[in-house]
């Protein structure tokens, strides 16, 4: 699953004898292992960064919505069209990085997403805003199943294990969002993504600097119907991909209306951004681990047990009132969703041949985005006719009907 010259670190070493060979052997796979870990590091850190901008949006929104004058169904809307483009770049972005080279789609993605970013902080129209999260969706498409399907050529061995820090990313992110939010309360929401862009244009230019990959612009060909009936081949498949799309789709409305839903129960917007970042720092220790575990267990039972403690740990936070229970709820819930994404991912590109690992995780994460897009959509035009409390119900009752397919699925195998 290699992708373009030197795309696992290196070309191989003639095996040769004496003690001269050895030593050259030994020193090209420390070199080999350095690169390696050096782009999990750029590539995660790149995502990091990413992802701080991303999940600045909703502890800033009422403060945005605000100053621009937005009503919460625009504001539902325009995150719902930011993660359908997301969803739509996925698959021609994983796609092009198998047959070109992962590079060649990952540096075009790192400049979009710095002029996404830079186009949201100077908004001063709802127009410019919403170009600006319209283009960090188009960057993050172009970042996403590349960024993965490297980090499956580099660590074919342990995918877990490497994907799991990868998404770690999106917490220390978030974690770093969460508290810049708070740091921000008072002073202009704008200087909040000025540290994002000097963190994505430091990490871009690591990525150039650090990769070995050729940069390839040719024609090619997305032979879309192949790579539908390769990722719906058995009705294992099938099932797993209506199991995730659901999962998604409920976290979509989630994370994004997290903050809100504590705002409109009686928190403060300090308590409500600090309940929020317990999810970033649950992600962080979880995310690795549950990726590792997942390499030693059945994927499907690890994600099953993730799941039902995502519902109980929600139930806990819609059915109790103090903030003691709250955020045990919160970490409970945050412990069984985050353990999901490595898992996702590896599953997908388990079934996944070589050659095609790319264009195949971009086709199942564009389905489960294109389900995450609507779960906003949802949440906010049920809290307009009914309830957040109602909203997150139903977000609830989506999960759990995700883990019954699944449980389904593991009694019958």
């Amino acid at each position: 699953m290699t992708s373009g010259p030197d795309a696992a670190g290196g070309s191989a070493v003639d095996a040769t004898a004496g003690s001269g060979a050895e030593t050259t052997s030994d020193a090209t796979v420390a070199a080999d292992s350095g690169y390696r870990w050096r782009m999990l590091a750029v590539v995660s850190l790149g995502w990091a960064a990413l992802q701080w901008g991303r999940f600045l949006l909703p502890p800033l929104l009422p403060r945005i919505q605000a100053s621009l004058s937005l009503s919460s169904a625009a504001v539902g809307l325009a995150l719902a069209a930011f993660t359908l483009v997301y969803a739509l770049v996925q698959y021609p972005s994983g796609t092009y990085s198998d047959s070109l080279s992962r590079a060649t789609l990952l540096v075009p993605g790192f400049l979009v997403i710095l002029a996404g970013f830079a186009f949201v902080g100077i908004a001063v129209h709802p127009a410019l805003f919403l170009v600006g999260i319209l283009l960090v969706g188009v960057g993050k498409g172009l970042f996403a199943s590349p960024s993965r399907a490297l980090l499956s050529d580099l660590f074919a061995d342990r995918p877990g294990r490497a994907l799991g820090i990868y998404s770690a990313g999106t917490d220390i992110g978030g974690l770093l969002a969460s508290g810049l939010a708070i740091l921000v309360i008072g002073t202009t929401w704008r200087a909040a993504f000025v540290p994002v862009l000097v963190c994505l244009g430091l990490m871009g230019a690591l990525f150039v600097v650090w990769n070995r990959e050729s940069y390839i612009l040719r024609r090619e060909r997305l032979a879309v119907g192949d790579t539908v009936r390769r990722v719906v081949a058995t009705r294992d498949q099938r099932e797993r991909l209506a199991a995730y799309a659901l999962f998604f789709f409920a976290i979509g409305g989630l994370i994004n209306f997290f903050p809100t839903l504590l705002v409109v129960n009686g928190f403060s917007e300090t308590l409500a951004s600090g309940v929020y970042a317990l999810v970033f720092v649950v992600g962080m220790v979880t995310k690795p681990v549950g990726g590792a575990v997942s390499d030693r267990y059945p994927r499907l039972l690890v994600s099953i047990g993730a799941l039902l403690f995502s519902v109980a740990g929600l139930a806990v936070v819609l059915l109790t009132g103090s903030l003691a229970a709250v955020a045990a709820g919160t970490v409970v819930m945050a412990v069984g969703y985050k353990t999901q994404f490595p898992i996702v991912d590896s599953v997908v590109m388990d079934a996944a041949p070589d050659g095609s690992v790319g264009g195949d995780l971009g086709a199942a994460r564009g389905l489960f985005l294109t389900t995450n897009a609507a779960g906003p959509g949802v949440v906010g035009v049920l809290a307009q006719f009914y309830s957040y409390t109602v909203a997150f119900w139903v977000l609830a009752a989506t999960i759990a009907l995700a883990g019954l397919i699944l449980v389904r699925q593991y009694l019958r195998a």
